[in-house]
């Protein structure tokens, strides 16, 4: 870990339920069934009206879903979690659970692109407005603020690996009484914990770290008991972006070696950015661990980051040569893959903005896996070596 701070537990985080398991299992059990009936009629009316929490439907509450709700609940410090069927339906069913028609939402810029999209396109036919900030600038973001419904946060946010201090960010936004919200898929709560740091919801795309293994598609969201008990009354029942039973066991499997493979990613992944820097081809790399200092309340960083090429590179030819690296989208998984940005700029979607992704036509995003650092390097000198000759 960079940054100095009290060490966390995290083995003792992980490990659920394990003494109820069914058959004494070390492993939870998949609970892979749709509904739940009763033994009485009094024992339904009194789950039907809260009086007791007990699963009714796969929909609302399951007990291998639960049980990775709890897990991650605790790694990140919260009083409550709730699992979702990806990453964006987390972001979704959270923001549309605090906006109304007419309200307006604060984001820093550059966010994941798929948030901006959601902002500029279902947000913006409700009417809410959303206003970009640099969330390095705290003078920016306090003066945006007023009148404002929620405080959108990602740090560092998903291409140019912008980090901000969310401590202070989520200051402002109590000062202000606006609901605070943060994407934490890049650092996840091994290197960052926002609700610790006054952060009121945290967000996560758990087919990234939180999975760890490429696969599963999934999200979650963790908070206090009556923020995350507001979004599983007034989105996630409605909106049906639930978590499936199987998901949820391969996520518990991902959350026990969390840990060991964030640490490994973040070795392997800032010796390369220091090789990258060194090079005359490259002209910048945007990882945050090559700046001054970590900001506040991070602790570590990532196996992901960016960089960009001088002229003088045929980045088609270099993504084309590698071996190892691999071109995929996603990232989090043991594997390492890279997104050309002139691909990227390309993509149909809308709206589209590079402003607002902070992405370079000759930039390239990393995500360096655990197949080790040597073997890596040797892949990136060698696609380097043949897109200068191209």
């Amino acid at each position: 870990m960079i940054n100095g701070a009290d060490p966390v537990d995290f083995a003792s985080l992980i490990v659920a339920h394990d003494e109820a398991n069914a058959f004494e299992a070390v492993v939870p059990p998949i609970v892979q069934t749709s509904l739940f009936t009763f033994g009485s009629y009094d024992e339904m009316v009194a789950a039907y009206r809260g009086e007791i929490v007990r699963p009714i439907y796969t929909r609302g509450l399951n007990p291998t879903v639960r049980a990775f709700e709890e897990m991650l609940a605790k790694l990140e410090g919260g009083e409550d979690a709730l699992g979702f069927a990806s990453g964006m339906a987390a972001i979704s069913s959270t923001v549309l659970s605090f906006v109304e028609p007419g309200d307006r939402i604060v984001a820093v810029r550059h966010c994941y692109p798929d948030a901006f999209r959601l902002f500029g396109t279902h947000l913006k036919r409700m009417k809410v407005e959303v206003t970009y900030v640099d969330g390095r600038d705290e003078e920016a973001v306090a003066k945006a603020l007023p009148g404002a419904k929620l405080l959108y946060l990602e740090s560092p946010t998903s291409w140019v690996m912008e980090a901000h201090d969310v401590g202070a960010l989520a200051a402002l936004a109590k000062k202000h009484g606006v609901v605070s919200v943060i994407d934490n898929s890049w650092a996840s709560p091994i290197f960052q914990r926002p609700l610790t740091l006054g952060v009121d919801l945290v967000l996560h795309s758990a087919s990234k770290y939180l999975g760890g293994h490429s696969d599963v598609v999934a999200g979650v969201v963790a908070g206090s008991k009556e923020l995350i008990g507001r979004i599983r009354s007034e989105a996630y029942p409605y909106l049906g972006g639930k978590l499936s039973p199987f998901d949820a066991w391969l996520l518990v499997r991902g959350l026990r070696t969390l840990p060991i493979r964030m640490k490994a990613h973040e070795a392997s992944a800032l010796e390369i950015a220091k090789r990258l820097q060194a090079l005359e081809i490259v002209d910048t790399v945007f990882h945050p661990a090559l700046a001054n200092r970590l900001p506040p309340g991070l602790t570590g960083t990532s196996g992901l980051f960016s960089f960009t090429f001088r002229e003088g590179i045929d980045i088609r030819a270099f993504a084309d040569h590698l071996k190892l690296f691999k071109l995929g989208v996603s990232w989090g998984g043991h594997e390492s893959l890279i997104v050309p940005g002139e691909v990227v700029l390309q993509q149909k979607a809308q709206p589209n903005s590079a402003h607002s992704f902070g992405i370079d036509a000759r930039s390239v995003r990393l995500h360096v896996g655990l197949e080790g650092t040597e073997v890596l390097w040797s892949d990136l000198e060698a696609a380097i070596t043949a897109a200068s000759e191209a």
